[in-house]
C-alpha cells in the first residue's frame, strides 16, 4: 500500500466530507451566523458583510459578494477546500504511521489517526478558544487571537504526537492498557496546564448568551461532521484496499504452491 494510494483515497474522502459538512453547516450553522449578523447590524456599528465599496463620487457600489452567496457557494467552496486539504494531509499521516502502531491493520491505524487528529486538531483547541460569531471580537485583537489559537493548536498536536509515540514504545513493557492510559494522561496534563498558561480571550461583552451558545454548538457539530465523515470514509477506503491486496497476495501464494 503506497502513500499515493492513501493520498488518492484521502482526497476522495475529503471531497465527500466537504459536501456533507456544507449541508450540515448550511442547515445548522448558517441560521446562527445570520442571527449574529442581525444583532450586529441592529447595534448600528456600520459593519457590512457584503464587501461593498464606496466610489469616488460618494455613492456605494454594488456588493461584490452578497450574503446569499457567502452562505451558499462561498460556504460550499470553503468546506470543499478544507475537506480536500485535510483529507490529503490525514491520508499522508495515516500512510506514514502504517505498521508503526503495533499490530493494527492499515484500516485500524487510519481510524486511530483520525480520532487522534480530531481530538488534537479540532476538539481541544476549540474547548480553549471556541468559535465566536461575527458580532463578537475587536478588530484590534485579531492578531493576538489568531496567534494564541494556532500556538495552542500546535502545542496540542505536538503533545498528541509525543504521547502516541510514548504509547507505542511503552506497550511492550507495561502492556497496551497501561500504555494507553499513561499516554492519554500525559497528553491531558500538557494541554490542561498549557490551557491555564495561555492567555484567555474574553470579548463577549453583552452579546446574548443563548445566541452565543447556539453558535458554538453549531460550530462544534460542523467540526465533528467534517472529521467524522472524513475518518469513516478514509478508514473504509483504506480497509477495502487492504482487503483487496491481501486477497491478491493469498491468490498468488496459493498459485505458487500448485
Amino acid at each position: 500500500m503506497s502513500a499515493r494510494a492513501f493520498l488518492v483515497r484521502g482526497l476522495l474522502a475529503g471531497l465527500l466530507a466537504g459536501v456533507v459538512t456544507f449541508l450540515v453547516a448550511y442547515a445548522v450553522g448558517e441560521p446562527q451566523v445570520g442571527a449574529a449578523i442581525a444583532l450586529e447590524e441592529a447595534g448600528g456599528d456600520g459593519h457590512s458583510h457584503s464587501h461593498a465599496a464606496e466610489g469616488g463620487d460618494g455613492e456605494v457600489e454594488a456588493a461584490e459578494v452578497s450574503r446569499a452567496n457567502q452562505s451558499t457557494w462561498g460556504l460550499l467552496t470553503g468546506t470543499l477546500a478544507i475537506g480536500v486539504a485535510l483529507g490529503g494531509l490525514l491520508a499522508l499521516v495515516a500512510a506514514a504511521t502504517m505498521g508503526r502502531l503495533g499490530r493494527l491493520t492499515p484500516g485500524q491505524s487510519t481510524a486511530l489517526v483520525s480520532l487522534i487528529g480530531f481530538v488534537a486538531v479540532a476538539l481541544v483547541p476549540f474547548l480553549k478558544y471556541p468559535a465566536t460569531p461575527p458580532a463578537v471580537g475587536s478588530g484590534e485583537t485579531i492578531g493576538l487571537r489568531t496567534s494564541v489559537y494556532f500556538g495552542y493548536l500546535l502545542l496540542s498536536v505536538l503533545a498528541a504526537v509525543l504521547a502516541t509515540y510514548g504509547v507505542v514504545r511503552l506497550r511492550e513493557r507495561v502492556g497496551t492498557y497501561a500504555a494507553v492510559v499513561g499516554g492519554t494522561a500525559a497528553y491531558l496534563v500538557v494541554v490542561v496546564v498549557a490551557g491555564q498558561l495561555f492567555v484567555t480571550v474574553n470579548e463577549i461583552g453583552d452579546f446574548p448568551a443563548d445566541t452565543l451558545w447556539s453558535f458554538r454548538v453549531a460550530s462544534l457539530i460542523t467540526l465533528a461532521t467534517m472529521w467524522g465523515v472524513l475518518g469513516v470514509a478514509l478508514t473504509g477506503l483504506v480497509g477495502r484496499l487492504y482487503a483487496q491486496e491481501q486477497a491478491v497476495a493469498e491468490r498468488r501464494a496459493l498459485a505458487a504452491t500448485l
